[in-house]
């Protein structure tokens, strides 16, 4: 009964902090899934990949991809440059993930630009199991984008319409969230080392080759920085 009593406070403590994320979620997922339906593709398939990729941004990459009968080496190459973000993700959860238990490889999978904004932005509410908070956060979002790839895929399935620009929803959707971390004082630093170094790597090597240079420089910085930016109360 206790256990049970947990699993409902860390529910109701994550859902409305969800919220946000299901309306951007549930919208993109749906632009995700009528992209996927117009190449041709059953909206079952947007569903198994949301379930089994859900990598936001690489998955409307992946329609490309896919559509393109793109090889396999090609592909993973791709979605290393695309996901290496994730790198930076990694090490600021060790912190947050360290005992979380049998959670563990979900919540690593689940890990989300969005997610790991939520899980970053504050510390776990009190008498709330950390990681049934954590996992709930995750599970939550990952249903609100499969919801919208399924309706998505189904939409496109009776209406017909030009899909064309449908993909720039996910940069739509980093533009929000960098702008939120701008906002905030206690993020707002490392957003802005983020962006110079970006800037950068940009100079340097290209806009088509920046992207991995820049995730090594941001990563490299950090570290080196995080000291600092933790006694300025930086998130981390």
């Amino acid at each position: 009964m206790k256990k049970e009593t947990k699993k409902q406070s860390a529910f109701r403590a994550a859902f409305p902090k969800t919220l946000p994320i299901m309306a951007g979620y549930v919208v993109l997922g749906f632009g995700f899934g009528l992209l996927l339906q117009s190449k041709g593709y059953h909206f079952l398939w947007a569903v198994l990949m949301s379930l089994t990729v859900y990598g936001g941004s690489l998955q409307f990459v992946a329609v490309d991809l896919i559509s393109a009968g793109a090889g396999l080496l090609h592909t993973a190459l791709m979605s290393l440059i695309i996901q290496a973000r994730h790198l930076l993700y990694g090490i600021s959860m060790l912190k947050h993930y360290r005992k979380v238990g049998r959670k563990k490889p979900y919540l690593i999978f689940a890990l989300t630009d969005e997610t790991y904004s939520l899980v970053c932005s504050g510390e776990v509410p009190n008498g709330v199991e950390k990681g049934a908070y954590y996992l709930w956060i995750s599970l939550l979002n990952q249903c609100y984008w499969i919801i919208g790839s399924a309706l998505g895929g189904l939409f496109g399935q009776f209406v017909h319409i030009n899909t064309t620009g449908v993909e720039f929803s996910m940069t739509a959707l980093f533009v929000v969230v960098l702008t939120d971390n701008l906002l905030k004082k206690e993020s707002r630093l490392p957003t802005l080392i983020g962006l110079g170094v970006a800037f950068v790597c940009l100079l340097v090597f290209g806009a088509g080759n920046f992207l991995i240079p820049s995730m090594i420089g941001i990563t490299l910085l950090l570290l080196i920085l995080r000291p600092c930016l933790e006694k300025r109360g930086c998130a981390e």
